[in-house]
């Protein structure tokens, strides 16, 4: 199988505020020039830079934001990532007399995860007569919920809001007393509230 088929960038994770780098994977030999695009399509409107290897000049484009770097080895580092930059990049090498050889890659950014803050409308409900709201206070997602430190397993008299911000109990019961957290994750940390503990009388 010839080096220029497995001519790839290797795909990289990244938090907001970092640097990402995309680095080159079994680059030809005699490369004279790199050039990259973000987005699939190898359009003018999509030309980050180019870096000629022979006077080291580099070009930028319309996607140029003044945080990427060609470095001599061809990778592409972009200062201070942020969940925009996420997305699939090309990258061309330019070879001296033979066509021009591309590179796929994908760039993932990841939000820093704050902790979430869980409210409860009441703690202190009467069986069967109290309903009991709770809101976990968070811009991320996909949230899950706890019930004594384990996946809360939803009854008939629990309700989730669609973006699993809101947990309704209506009514509340004995069997429903406990700590209760909300907890947000990625697949690099995770996060849960401090618990809020339901107290039920009968």
């Amino acid at each position: 199988m010839p080096t220029t088929a497995q001519f790839a960038i290797d795909s990289t994770v990244a938090f907001e505020g970092q640097d990402g780098i995309l680095r080159l994977s079994n680059k030809p030999p005699n490369v004279t020039g790199i050039i990259w695009y973000r987005g699939i399509e190898m359009k003018v409107l999509n030309f980050i830079g180019s870096l000629a290897w022979d006077t080291s000049e580099i070009l930028t484009g319309p996607e140029y934001s003044g945080r990427e770097e060609i470095n001599l080895e061809g990778s592409l580092i972009i200062r201070n990532v942020t969940v925009r930059d996420e997305g699939i990049y090309v990258v061309e090498a330019v070879l001296p007399n033979s066509p021009r050889v591309r590179g796929f890659g994908w760039l993932s950014v990841y939000r820093t995860r704050s902790v979430p803050k869980l409210l409860a409308s009441n703690t202190t409900v009467t069986e069967n007569e109290d309903a009991v709201v709770m809101t976990c206070q968070t811009d991320e997602s996909p949230i899950y919920w706890l019930f004594n430190a384990r996946s809360l397993e939803l009854t008939e008299r629990m309700k989730l809001s669609q973006d699993h911000r809101t947990l309704t109990i209506d009514p509340v019961r004995r069997d429903d007393a406990g700590n209760y957290q909300c907890k947000v994750s990625n697949p690099f940390s995770s996060f849960r509230s401090a618990p809020v503990e339901l107290d039920v009388e009968y």
